[in-house]
């Protein structure tokens, strides 16, 4: 995962803002947790997405591959 994913990820989020101004949007913001668990949902979800391709490229078998990756993302919809 680049530092350009993880910016993107942040933006779709709504996480991406100023620096200098965290420390107040913190305090001010009453959906801040909701952002950051959607800001790890959507890293969890390409992190799984990067193993998939993994798996799909050292199965022998394309059906054993795919029982796998249904395995992995099922993880995700819990």
């Amino acid at each position: 995962m680049t530092r350009e994913d993880i910016i993107r990820m942040a933006r779709e989020a709504g996480l991406f803002i100023q620096p200098r101004r965290w420390f107040y949007y913190i305090r001010a913001s009453m959906d801040f947790d909701e952002r950051v668990e959607r800001f790890a949902a959507l890293v969890a979800a390409a992190e799984r997405e990067a193993i998939c391709q993994i798996v799909y490229g050292l199965c022998v078998s394309d059906n054993n591959a795919q029982e796998i990756v249904n395995a992995i993302r099922a993880r995700g919809s819990k």
